[in-house]
């Protein structure tokens, strides 16, 4: 039997074409329940709220980490994703004894770490890192809407949507654009064509 502080860790925003990247870290303890706790994909955003607010209050520990679109650019995506992960992981006081993440592979924690594929679906610390990086990232984006509302960054936080990819084309990229994304570095190539 596994004993400790295990910190469940999850991203939100590898996807899409614009915005940070987020990780959450959180202990939970053994005993605790959340109505409706699941993968933030399948919460709607009104739930994931509620959820949300529910896992801050039960959590022994939760934290947030992010890495910008500086970083994505530089490290590549998963690179980035994994920073943020590690930056949440050092932020959680107390600090966890051990790290499960979902996914593939784990990327180096100062504890011992284990990848867990679906594990944003079967268990709860990371179920409930997710939420918590989804409903953290999806509030940076629509804060970025009022900064550049030509996108609709609070209607689709990023994502490659049609009405995203015609607003790219239209307007081309802003800031927040990830340039080693395709369509933006179309979109950028097409603004050095004219």
């Amino acid at each position: 039997m596994t004993t400790g502080l295990i910190a469940g860790v999850d991203e939100a925003g590898v996807g899409p074409l614009a915005g940070p990247v987020y990780a959450a870290a959180v202990i939970l303890r053994r005993c605790v329940r959340i109505d409706g706790l699941d993968d933030s994909k399948r919460l709607s955003p009104k739930k994931r709220l509620i959820v949300a607010e529910q896992v801050r209050q039960s959590a022994v520990a939760f934290a947030i980490g992010r890495a910008d679109v500086a970083e994505i650019d530089s490290l590549n995506v998963l690179h980035a994703a994994w920073l943020a992960m590690r930056r949440a992981v050092d932020a959680l006081s107390p600090a966890a004894t051990q790290v499960l993440v979902d996914g593939l592979y784990a990327p180096p924690f100062p504890c011992p770490a284990r990848a867990i594929v679906q594990g944003d679906a079967t268990v709860a610390s990371i179920m409930a890192a997710s939420v918590l990086a989804k409903v953290a990232r999806d509030a940076e984006m629509c804060e970025w809407d009022s900064v550049y509302p030509q996108y609709g960054f609070a209607v689709h936080k990023g994502y490659g949507t049609a009405r995203h990819l015609a607003a790219l084309k239209e307007f081309g990229p802003c800031a927040l654009h990830r340039s080693g994304y395709a369509p933006v570095r179309d979109a950028m190539q097409e603004e050095e064509d004219t």
